[in-house]
């Protein structure tokens, strides 16, 4: 595969991830809020199921694409900028498997919980913004590439 072709589907991964992300974090979790508490503990499990569906193939082919392409712009772009965007997945796992999932799993345990939901929700941003960056971060040299972006710009 080219460097190129790998930069593509490593922009496409992250740009379908990011978007997802803002959808939960604008949306799906600041509704989690909203069901009633009844019916709380049902609505978390659909919604972790399907989550589950959602992000995690993506998420573990973005992870070996990542560090594929790591090792293969090293040279051509640079460490600073190769090690950078398999750095922002790595934040994206270690806060989902730290932070997020805890949260989760504390929701499923002990139904509604106000203070989970709202830990959730914030901390959230963290990989909200990672994924942003590294979805910027592929943009740039992808924009060049296709000539959106003068090559040689930074």
């Amino acid at each position: 595969m080219t460097l190129p072709q790998l930069l593509l589907l490593n922009f496409g991964l992250a740009a379908y991830l990011t978007g997802v992300i803002w959808v939960v974090q604008l949306v799906t979790y600041p509704a989690l809020s909203l069901v009633g508490k009844t019916e709380f503990g049902r609505y978390h499990a659909a919604h972790t199921r399907g989550m589950g569906w959602v992000v995690g193939a993506p998420m573990v082919l973005e992870l070996a694409l990542a560090g594929w392409l790591a090792w293969a712009a090293y040279a051509a772009w640079g460490a600073a900028w190769a090690l950078g965007q398999l750095a922002l997945v790595l934040l994206v796992w270690l806060a989902t498997f730290f932070i997020a999932v805890p949260f989760h799993n504390r929701l499923a345990a002990g139904g509604y919980d106000y203070v989970a939901l709202d830990g959730l929700t914030r901390t959230n941003w963290l990989r909200t913004l990672a994924w942003t960056a590294r979805a910027a971060l592929l943009g740039w040299p992808l924009g060049q590439l296709i000539g959106l972006l003068p090559a040689g710009s930074s």
